[in-house]
């Protein structure tokens, strides 16, 4: 749990810093006592009593670069795979990270874009992975004292590689047409969602639901604790029941919400 928590920060008051650890908010009101708990166990030092923030957890560090690595290079590959980055990006922007290590016989040899992206994407992983571990060995004193306050990449010898890959990434992939038209969709039918069962839910609570409430409430399983007196553990049940959905099941029950299934 120390791990996975990249941000040992309690979600209110809401109060970023430039700490790495306090950049967001990473447990609950409701996990809260659990998580002060972990804190304890794991011994983190604490940055703020009075609103409950920690330094992370050392392997905290490794997991986001975990993360880091791979939602950059592989969203990358996506794109040049579905055509929004041109092949040629690929070699002239991995190029840095593969040098090294890329056997130009085997790359010439295979046959489709495919095949040569995927062979790239493995060897800038494997390069970026052996960058990571060779940082956090080099800064462990800090990192185990707390006193370590950005992530592993920002101080990779391959940051500018990183940071030119996410810009066009960003231009190319995040920006293009059929990514803004998906976020348009999703921001409506999650929308819908939340207020279509929030509403259900609170007013079943005031014993007020309406025949379509009492519907909708039929939708929601048995641990999903929407009856609990705190508002805000009810709000919290329905996100995570809404957050549970596939992209698939959204849209189908965004459909009959809107009596578009038939």
């Amino acid at each position: 749990m120390g791990a996975f928590t990249k941000y040992p920060k309690e979600s209110l008051p809401v109060k970023p810093n430039a700490h790495i650890a306090s950049k967001k908010y990473g447990f609950f009101q409701t996990e809260k006592t659990h998580f002060l708990d972990v804190a304890s166990e794991l011994g983190l030092n604490t940055l703020s009593a009075e609103n409950a923030q920690f330094s992370r957890h050392p392997l905290a560090f490794l997991v986001e670069a975990a993360d880091d690595i791979c939602y950059t290079i592989i969203d990358f590959e996506d794109g040049i795979n579905l055509g929004l980055i041109a092949e040629d990006y690929a070699l002239e922007y991995l190029i840095n990270l593969v040098r090294g290590t890329i056997n130009t016989e085997k790359y010439s040899a295979l046959n489709s874009t495919k095949e040569r992206v995927s062979y790239l994407r493995a060897l800038a992983i494997s390069t970026l992975i052996e960058d990571a571990v060779n940082i956090f060995m080099a800064h462990e004193k800090e990192i185990l004292e707390g006193k370590f306050h950005v992530s592993i990449l920002d101080k990779s010898k391959y940051q500018a590689q990183i940071n030119d890959i996410i810009k066009l990434s960003i231009e190319k992939i995040y920006n293009s047409e059929e990514v803004i038209d998906k976020e348009i969709s999703g921001f409506e039918i999650l929308n819908q969602l939340l207020d279509r069962f929030v509403l259900a839910v609170n007013n079943n609570y005031e014993n007020v639901p309406t025949a379509y409430d009492k519907l909708l409430l039929k939708l929601i399983p048995d641990e999903i604790d929407f009856q609990n007196d705190s508002l805000y553990t009810r709000l919290l049940s329905i996100c995570y029941f809404v957050s549970l959905f596939s992209d698939t099941k959204a849209v189908l029950t965004y459909k009959k919400i809107k009596g578009l299934a038939f």
